[in-house]
């Protein structure tokens, strides 16, 4: 469970344990910020940087991919904590009234990020759109933080399992809208990152805007030195070992993910060879979130009511590896249908039930954002490792039936991994 300081007099509102069950208008506002977001992520990797570096690369087009992703993902393990923890710091006045400590970094990093997906829009070289994208992930994942500590700040934990399934919907469906909207409603690549710059702003900024955020009094304020900043991005494993736990099944699971989806779009073209591969991928896309969307929710609510959560961990992990061997053994249209499909199917309980659990190992109130950063380490680094692994395995060992038989081996690992975890059931 959360702990707090201990402290002689109560804790102010924005580090006490939250009790009071948030209304559905907090969960719309909510989830619209992360399908921006998430939208903001994923609608360019999926979709536009492929279309961009094929046009500046097409001979090298896997090998450009994965060095521009794989930076973008290592911007994003250095910014996401370190974001998470100055907003854990943030104590903000302006003409004499108090702000809270998250939603300025929700807003301006939705504002900034729009701006560096218009500049990335501009971008004719492997290194422009390198820079631009990097850009782009800072941006993103300092708002990236602080969303994702409004769970433990504003949701009681018997809430948290429905709420995170909502949550984590946009993780799916962002790339649908994302897909649609740059392919379907909008036509040229340059005029999809603008498309997705206008989007992140309009789901993003009524949250900011519209919604409590609690202020962080100054006699509670952690202090603010590089080197306590620095030294406090290290969560010890000997004395919190289920967080340890958490965050290493969290990279596992997220490893097999950034393994079996970067190079979706070539294996549809090289390894199945539809005819539309474009097309094709995005009915991929909506299956994969017609999947996740029966299921992260209910999944979620059934947690709640139960108590338990590692169990529903567990069975996510499993349909999740199935639908990776189903790839790799037999690499035809019906077959991806029905992989996709079970893949959205296992990762809405996932995300739902996993990231309920993370917030009930989180070693301190004063800190949640930033422990909320280094688990968000486990979504990004395997965003720089994933395309590390990838193009080696496609390209000299064994191509696509080895990506995907390694993926259902790391996912299984994961998921299973969650035994180890004491403190919740």
């Amino acid at each position: 469970m959360t702990t707090v300081d201990p402290s002689p007099v109560a804790l102010p509102a924005a580090l006490a344990e939250p009790t009071a069950p948030v209304r559905r208008g907090w969960i719309a506002l909510i989830f619209a910020a992360n399908l921006g977001v998430w939208m903001a992520f994923f609608t360019p990797i999926q979709v536009l940087l492929p279309q961009q570096i094929e046009r500046i690369s097409p001979d090298g087009k896997e090998e450009m991919l994965a060095v521009v992703t794989g930076l973008g993902a290592l911007a994003a393990v250095i910014v996401n904590p370190l974001a998470g923890a100055l907003s854990d710091r943030t104590c903000l006045r302006l003409g004499g009234r108090e702000f809270g400590r998250r939603h300025v970094w929700t807003a301006g990093g939705a504002v900034l990020g729009a701006v560096a997906l218009v500049l990335l829009a501009q971008q004719r070289t492997v290194l422009g759109v390198t820079l631009g994208w990097v850009a782009a992930q800072v941006c993103f994942n300092a708002m990236l933080a602080s969303l994702s500590a409004a769970i433990p700040d504003r949701v009681p934990v018997a809430q948290r399992g429905g709420v995170s399934g909502w949550v984590g919907i946009p993780q799916a469906l962002g790339l649908v809208v994302g897909a649609v909207l740059v392919t379907a409603v909008v036509t040229g690549n340059a005029a999809g990152y603008l498309a997705i710059a206008l989007a992140v702003l309009v789901l993003a900024l009524p949250f900011a805007l519209l919604t409590g955020d609690d202020p962080l009094p100054r006699a509670h304020r952690p202090a603010l030195r590089l080197r306590t900043l620095l030294s406090s991005m290290w969560v010890s494993p000997r004395r919190h070992p289920d967080f340890a736990w958490a965050w290493l099944t969290r990279f596992l699971v997220q490893t097999g993910n950034a393994l079996g989806t970067l190079y979706l779009l070539y294996f549809l073209t090289d390894g199945v060879r539809v005819p539309d591969p474009e097309g094709s991928l995005l009915v991929l896309i909506l299956l994969y979130t017609l999947g996740m969307m029966l299921t992260a929710v209910v999944s979620g609510r059934l947690s709640d009511r139960s108590g338990r959560r590692k169990v529903f961990v567990i069975v996510s992990g499993l349909i999740m590896t199935v639908a990776a061997v189903l790839l790799g053994v037999a690499p035809t249209w019906p077959m991806a249908i029905v992989a996709a499909l079970l893949l959205g199917t296992g990762y809405g309980v996932y995300l739902s039930v996993d990231a309920a659990l993370i917030t009930q190992v989180l070693p301190r109130a004063t800190d949640r954002a930033k422990d909320l950063g280094v688990i968000n380490i486990a979504n990004s680094a395997p965003q720089v490792l994933g395309p590390a692994l990838s193009a080696p395995l496609v390209v000299h060992l064994g191509g696509y039936p080895t990506l995907y038989a390694v993926t259902a081996a790391v996912t299984l690992l994961g998921s299973v991994l969650v035994v180890k975890i004491r403190s919740v059931p």
